[in-house]
């Protein structure tokens, strides 16, 4: 499929999604918002794909809404703002219900709803010179889209610090307080995403959708729904053929053929 303001890559096995609006610092138009719901949804659904890197082109990952673009926002009817919210938010389910790795490789600022794509994927890398923040509170908006994505990330009490302040933070201190996990100069960080992306693509296709699904069904669970329902995975984990042939190839000394069954 062609898009417009995101592009799309292959590197085996892992799709590299890009936004695309460098000019614009990458910030979220409605345009790139429903480009990327359907980009991530044809790689989930690609047999050929099993892992995805969201990043941006230029030197921003992503800046969030154009804040410039917010005073015109407040003089449309409030069904209008609200369109615009539920557009964010279903580009944040997108990614949630993602039944294959989705890496974010954070190259530059990561800003309001481009924080909240970072929190969104399952795992974070970024540069060296990345930067993170919510810096929306300062123009009298609540970043309250991206606020449950955060509490899921970094906790409650510091993800109301970010909104509440507005303050920004470097990728070592982002790496310390969980919104991502590896930081790299920023000449390697796309080709460590790609690394890390095919490793984890080599693993039973089959067992990264039970697991993920364990993990974000889990998270939203009382912790004795949550054994239960683990426990039922646990057991389909068990009778799969992909099991049966991961086994097998370790005893064999052999790389393992899946079968995503």
């Amino acid at each position: 499929m062609e898009y417009e303001q995101i592009s799309v890559e292959h590197d085996g096995r892992v799709s590299v999604i890009f936004m695309n609006r460098p000019e614009k610092r990458n910030a979220l138009s409605e345009k790139m918002t429903f480009e990327l719901i359907s980009a991530l949804g044809e790689a989930d659904a690609d047999p050929e794909v099993g892992a995805v890197v969201l990043s941006g082109k230029g030197d921003s990952f992503c800046a969030g809404a154009d804040l410039a673009g917010f005073a015109q926002m407040a003089s449309q009817p409030p069904a209008v703002i609200h369109r615009e919210g539920v557009a964010s938010t279903e580009l944040f389910r997108a990614g949630l219900k993602m039944t294959k790795p989705l890496i974010a490789a954070v190259n530059g600022h990561a800003m309001g709803g481009g924080l909240g794509l970072v929190a969104m994927c399952h795992l974070a890398l970024a540069s060296e010179g990345a930067r993170f923040g919510t810096p929306e509170i300062r123009v009298g908006i609540f970043p309250f889209v991206i606020l449950p994505l955060l509490i899921r990330s970094v906790g409650p009490r510091r993800a109301l610090e970010m909104a509440l302040t507005g303050a920004s933070m470097g990728a070592v201190e982002a790496k310390e307080i969980g919104l991502i996990n590896r930081v790299f100069p920023a000449g390697e960080l796309h080709s460590r995403a790609i690394e890390l992306a095919a490793e984890i693509a080599g693993n039973s296709p089959l067992v990264l959708r039970l697991g993920l699904s364990a993990f974000n069904t889990a998270m939203d669970m009382e912790i004795n729904k949550a054994f239960d329902y683990l426990n039922t995975l646990r057991v389909l984990d068990f009778l799969s053929e992909d099991l049966k042939e991961g086994v097998a190839a370790f005893v064999a000394k052999r790389a393992p053929v899946w079968k995503g069954q």
